[in-house]
This record gives structure tokens, sequence and C-alpha cells, in this order.
């Protein structure tokens, strides 16, 4: 748990009350606390980490005692424990001393005729007429005053009317709560806009709204478990978000080095865990690359000048220079007088809004033709991109722009007519010459492959291959000797692959060597496959490479050792299937789900892994899980969200029905595999050759049986006994039923099922799975007709066999 942000405290409580509220002549002494009424928050006297001094706060008390989200006295502390907090009979919450000396109060000009000071559930203090409900007519509320922490319910605004602002400032340090160096906040120039500045300077912006989400943090529209609420007309700006339901639990906190994080509490884990971070790289950093630039994540260097601008000093010129501060100029002067037009962009954050002008009722093509008639105009967008709607337009230089790979926004850029047209000129160029070195490409490569054919170079295919693996090659003598000339002994099991040996290098290395069987169904292609993907993936789930090892024929990969085997090594084991109890099979889900989030979503590639099983599941000595075997995954490009091959490869049991049937692949059949895998870790049976002297059904219509007939917990594993958690299997079942939908468009996304794994909300029905009636499937001799190397069962598949 990150100690800066959750600031688990030491309280010296020595009494507590149940009540929710006080009316004058009661009070809160240091030791005595308010409880809302549902239990979620707690108020009282409290002091920061090693810090003696005493300050009235707000904490979670359901779920995670200590955990401060508001603080009221933040730069008037008290010294000892003789605090007392009260309200006045015209509804003033007063902060005493020892002395009877105010040390903070609610500050408000409203009065009230019988108030009271009530903490909601939400964990907002209001003060309020006693028998006045109505939240429109509170008299003064914590949530008007943040502090470090965004609540679900608060607004970060300004007031056009009255001048009132809400908006987060950090704590200065873990001991000392008083207004730090950083707040976030709306910034109301030109078009709204959320921004993080420390002190004076901005050094992180959001962007502006532009109608589904914050231009600088795409993905984040509306779910099931939020909803984001974005408001600005002639009296107010303000944005907020609530949760859809009351039993998910989360929050954004502002620490004092300026980072701001969304934290989940995961109830299995008692803990908070950090979801996201909004300053993620460099390009986070406000106008890194200048004027007329843009940033892109993970390329060196990250800035590049937009098309129609060049580097405005000859430090940026320098292709490894990281100081692009000077920006990027116009190579060609705009010209004006209708001799300009505009240049679309897209995918990218929209540049700082600060200098803009905006209007809700016009269109893109009004919002063109006004920008064309005001020559100090230099870029135009719509300003609500979910409808279409609106005209934002750009008077100053375009700074602070990211390229994103997927989403962002379309952005047109003003260039003179004669600059356009070359701009236009070298994208065709690029792209014919594109076309062209593809065409070369081709016949070189047929020209080589007959090449080889005729002349049988191996060793120079060899070294092609070598040169392509980025991967650490091993000398074939040294892997040999490593186990022990591929000792049977030494052989850990064979699958669709080929065999795989346990070795140990000379430095003492343990090693699984996986080699290439010559009546292998796999065979150079899926060889080069793993090797290709494996090798820039880096995932505590996903199995570790260490390299490969090629001479003549020999194919080899060398993996680091798993001692615990494979999943189904377990699972499906009577006596050993024990040693899973809930707890750690919980622990293997989790770990299984985080590792298919980052093949789809995380990594910098995107990665199905189409053949996702329980013995494609290694276990480590702590009985980590880690994903294995990327014979057969597929790359994805950053918007492909569906694929279709004519060569079905897989595992019965596991092929979700669009792709066994039809060929399509998406990460949704990665989804409806890890369904199955769930059922089989709550039943300890396998999908394929599970009977029941009742029906026909395989485990997945067994488990829709239950499930309709609301006896989902006799699905549970008798190796369990009665040492499980009830709620958490329904869950699963639940979220596996989510994902063995027939339709994909029906299943949930991985980051989706991680959340409701963690959770505590309520999960939505799910519908009839795919492939529920074991005769449903084809016969597996011919499923697939004459189609190549299909894999009709788990023996006929690459496995990479227990270590």
């Amino acid at each position: 748990m990150e100690l800066v942000l959750c600031l688990f405290l030491f309280f010296s409580i020595t009494g507590t009350s149940a009540q929710d509220s006080i009316i004058p002549g009661q009070s809160i002494k240091d030791g005595e606390t308010l409880i809302s009424a549902g239990g979620s928050f707690e108020l009282g006297f409290f002091s920061p980490g090693s810090s003696k001094n005493r300050y009235v706060g707000i904490w979670y008390k359901k779920v995670s005692a200590g955990t401060v989200v508001w603080v009221a006295n933040r730069e008037a502390p008290v010294s000892d424990t003789s605090g007392v907090l009260s309200i006045t009979s015209k509804g003033i919450l007063a902060l005493l001393n020892s002395n009877n000396s105010l040390v903070w109060s609610s500050n408000t000009s409203k009065t009230a005729q019988n108030p009271v000071a009530q903490l909601l559930e939400t964990g907002n203090l209001v003060v309020k007429e006693r028998n006045d409900n109505n939240l429109e007519t509170i008299l003064w509320e914590s949530f008007d005053h943040p502090c470090d922490n965004f609540l679900a319910g608060m607004k970060i605004g300004r007031n056009f009317i009255t001048g009132f602002e809400r908006y987060i400032s950090s704590w200065k340090s873990a001991e000392d709560p008083a207004p730090g160096q950083y707040c976030l906040r709306i910034d109301p120039r030109g078009y709204p806009q959320l921004i993080l500045k420390e002190g004076s300077e901005i050094v992180f912006r959001a962007g502006s709204w532009d109608g589904l989400y914050f231009s600088g943090k795409p993905g984040l529209e509306q779910n099931s478990v939020y909803t984001y609420d974005f408001v600005l007309n002639n009296n107010e700006v303000y944005y907020k978000y609530e949760h859809r339901n009351s039993s998910f639990v989360s929050r954004y906190a502002l620490n004092p080095l300026g980072s701001i994080q969304r934290f989940m509490w995961i109830e299995r884990k008692n803990d908070w865990k950090i979801f996201s971070t909004a300053q993620a790289d460099q390009c986070a950093i406000y106008n890194f690359c200048g004027a007329y630039a843009t940033c892109t994540t993970n390329k060196s260097p990250p800035c590049t000048c937009l098309e129609g601008f060049m580097p405005r000093s000859s430090t940026s010129r320098d292709s490894t220079s990281v100081d692009w501060s000077d920006g990027c100029i116009r190579r060609t002067p705009l010209v004006c007088d209708g001799k300009d037009s505009f240049l679309k962009h897209t995918g990218i954050k929209f540049p700082d809004t600060s200098g803009s002008w905006f209007n809700n009722s016009m269109n893109l093509q009004d919002c063109e033709e006004l920008c064309l008639r005001t020559c100090s105009c230099t870029a135009y967008a719509n300003l609500d991109i979910l409808k279409g709607t609106g005209c934002l337009i750009w008077f100053n230089d375009l700074t602070d722009m990211t390229e994103f790979t997927e989403e962002g926004q379309d952005l047109y850029i003003r260039l003179a007519v004669s600059e356009l047209d070359r701009v236009q000129s070298k994208r065709k160029s690029k792209e014919k010459l594109k076309a062209a070195i593809i065409s070369i490409a081709i016949v070189i490569a047929t020209g080589l492959m007959i090449l080889v054919f005729v002349l049988h170079v191996r060793k120079k295919k060899q070294v092609e291959e070598k040169e392509e693996m980025e991967l650490p090659v091993f000398d074939f003598a040294a892997i040999a000797n490593a186990t022990n000339n591929f000792s049977k002994n030494n052989q850990l099991g064979c699958g669709g692959f080929g065999p795989v040996y346990k070795g140990m290098l000379v430095g003492g290395q343990e090693i699984a060597v996986k080699r290439l069987s010559k009546n292998s169904g796999q065979g150079l292609e899926e060889f080069k496959n793993e090797v290709t993907l494996i090798a820039k993936l880096q995932h505590r789930n996903l199995v570790k490479i260490f390299g490969c090892c090629i001479k003549g024929e020999e194919r080899m990969l060398i993996y680091e050792y798993m001692p615990n085997k494979s999943l189904d090594y377990f699972i499906f084991d009577k006596t050993r299937s024990k040693v899973l109890d809930w707890h750690r099979r919980m622990h293997i889900v989790d770990g299984i789900a985080r590792g298919l989030l980052y093949l789809h979503h995380d990594s910098r590639l995107r990665i199905i892994h189409r053949d996702l099983k329980t013995s494609n599941i290694l276990l480590d000595n702590s009985m980590n899980p880690k994903i294995s075997d990327f014979g057969l995954a597929r790359m994805f490009g950053g918007d492909q969200t569906e694929a279709k091959t004519k060569r079905v490869v897989g595992t019965y049991g596991y092929m979700s029905p669009e792709y066994a049937f039809d060929g399509h692949f998406s990460p949704k059949s990665d989804v409806f595999s890890f369904g199955v895998l769930v059922l089989e870790m709550v039943t300890g049976k396998r999908n394929r050759g599970f009977s029941d002297p009742d029906h026909d059904h395989n485990l997945l219509g067994h488990a829709w049986r239950l499930w309709i007939e609301e006896r989902p917990l006799e699905l549970i594993d008798n190796a369990l006994g009665d040492f499980y958690n009830a709620a958490e299997v329904l869950r699963c079942i639940n979220v596996a039923l989510l994902c063995l939908q027939q339709r994909p468009e029906d299943r949930p996304n991985m980051s989706l099922v991680l959340v409701m794994l963690c959770g505590e909300s309520t999960l939505p029905h799910p519908k009839q799975p795919g492939f529920f009636l074991e005769r449903n499937l084809p016969p597996a001799e011919s499923a697939f007709g004459k189609q190549e190397s299909s894999s009709l069962n788990e023996s006929a598949i690459t496995v990479l066999e227990p270590r």
C-alpha cells in the first residue's frame, strides 16, 4: 500500500459515539467520533503519520480505517488533545482548543433556525436545517472544500456568478495536511480544461471535455462502474463522477509529490490498489515538446513537428536531443485572404484551450469558414465528438499535444495552401513508397525462398533467423550438456511442439528446454511466432524466455524453470487439488486475468493468445500463475478489434464458438477461454469429457443449468470441503458465465473482468453460454474438414508441459 497516499494513521481514541450528527449544545471531543449512517465514514480527531498535532478529519470506516479523505483545520492544528468540535445556534461549525480560542470554523454567511451537522454516507459533512433533507438547501458542506481526495459526488469547478471555486490540493507531506504545492482545478479561460498546477505553473493538463472524456485521457468513457458528468453553462462549470453501485469503493488522490492516482478498494486483499496514474510518462509533462509538436509515448525522441512545421532551434533538429522546449515553427507563413486551408490530424490530444473560443450550436463546416475568415485562427475542431456538433477554435500557438495510438480527436490545423499541397504530395509519395517497398519485399522474399530451397543454404538461413529473434542465442553443445544430452530422465513432458527437458546451465541456472519435434504438428512458423512475441513481453504473469537455440534442423526455446509444473497437474487430480485451497485458486485466477489484461491492453503489442487452457498455465515455486505457449498467438494492430483465419488452431473445450466455426478471433475469444478456465478452477473438473447422470451437457451446460435453477454452489470442488468464501465463489461463477456468453460483444473485456472479480458491486445476469451442450460440438475427427494442422484435442496442440 502506498504510505504517502493512504496515510495509515495512529489514533488516540478513548471512546466512540455511534451517532452521525450533532446539534447545538452537543460536541465532539478528542477521542469521540461521528459515524455515517451506513458505517462507511467516520469523523474525529487524528494525528497524521508521526506528527503529534491533532486535526479534525474524515476517514474511511468500513473498508480502510485510517485513510483520511478530508481535513477541517488543515493549516491550524491543535497541539494537544483538548480540541472540541461543536455547532453554534446559527449553524456554524467551530473548533476550539483548551483556551476556548477559535482554531477553525466553517465560516458561512448562511444561518439556520434549527441547525444540525451530519456526516453523510458519501463522506460529505453537511450543515443543514434539522428537518430538511433537500440536498439543494444545504447551508455548508465539506464537499465544497475538498482536500487531497476527490470522492464520488464531489465537484471540481467554478461558479461564474459568485467566483467560488472547488479544487483539490495536495498535503504538504505525510505528516502535514496543510495545502501543498499542487492543486487540481478547472481553468476557465477559453474552453475550460482540467489542469494540475505546481504553485502558479501548469505541470499537467488532462485537457478539455469533448463530450466523451477529457481530451488528454482517452478511455474515460461511460462504463458499468462509473458515470461522468461535465457541466458548462453561463452560471458554472464543474466535473464530477459517481459510482453506479454503492458497494464499489474508489477515489482519486493527489499526493504531496503531485501524482494523481485512482485507487480501488479490493475487499479480497483488504487493500487499496492503484488502477491508474494520470502522469504515466514524459508526454504527460505540460508542453513537453513545445509549440506545434506532438509527443508520442515509447518513441525516441518522443517529440515530432506537425506536418508543415519544422524545429525552431538547431537543438531540436538533433534526433538525439531531449530538449524540445523551443517547439516548432511554420515552414511557410500563413497568407490569409482565402489562400490558406486545413490539414486534418487524427488521434491527438487537443492543444491547450486557454486561448480558444467555442460555440455549441455551430457545425464543423461553419467552424471552418469562421476560422478561414479570421487571420489569427490557427486550428478548429468539433466541440462534442460524441454528437459531432459544436465549434472549438484556437487563436494562439498550438501547445501540449500528445499523439495516441487509439482514440483521440480530429484536429484541423491551418496551413498555407502551398504548404498543404506539399504535405499532401509528401503523404502520397510516402504511401506510394510504402506500397513499392512492400511489392519489392514480396519479390525479394519470394526470390530468397526459392534460392534457399534450391541451394539449401542452411547456414545463411540460421543467421537470418537468429537476427530476427531479438533473443540471446544459446550454443547447442551448452544445451545438450545442460540436459544430460536430452536424457529421458530429464524429460518433463511432451506436447504438440515436442518434448520439454529440465536442464541446468554451467552457472547453476535451472532452465526448461522446449525442443521442436520433427513429427510436431507445429513447425518453424509457430517457433518464430512464439519467439518474436514473447521476447517483447514482460509481465509477472507471463512465462519468461531466456533465449533460443538453432542448429541445423534443431529448434529449441529456453525458458525459466517452473518447479510446480502446470495448473492441470493440480486442479484435475483428486489428491493434488487439495493443495489448491480457495484463497490460492482465487490468487491464480487473479494472476491469469492480469496476464491477459496485459496482453490485450497494456503491452506495447496487442496479443490474442488463442490457446488459453490449464495446461498452458505454469506455476512457480510460490504457486504464482504464468501464461505460457505463444506459438499460436497473434498480434493485433492498434485499431484492430477482430481477425479471421482459415487455419483454426487451438483446443476444443476452450475455443469460443465464433472461432471454432467461423475462424473469427479477437480479445473476446481469450475471454471465453478464461471463462472456461475459471469454471474448471471452481469445480476441479474438465469441460471436455465432463459427464453427469442427469443430462448430456458439458461443464458449461451443467454450470448454466445449476445457475438458472439457483443452485450454483453445487459446482464447488469437493476437494475444498467447507473451506471457501461462498460470496467469492458465486462472483467467480457469475463472471465466468458472463465471459462464456454466446455473442462476443456480450462478453466483458479483461479490464472489466478484473474489476468484477475484485469488487463487490452487483453483477449483470449472464446470457446462455456458447457450446453449453456437448452435442453442439462437431465430432473431433471431422471438425474442420481438410483444414490443415487443426488441434482437435489437448494432446494435438503445442503444450509447454509442467516443470
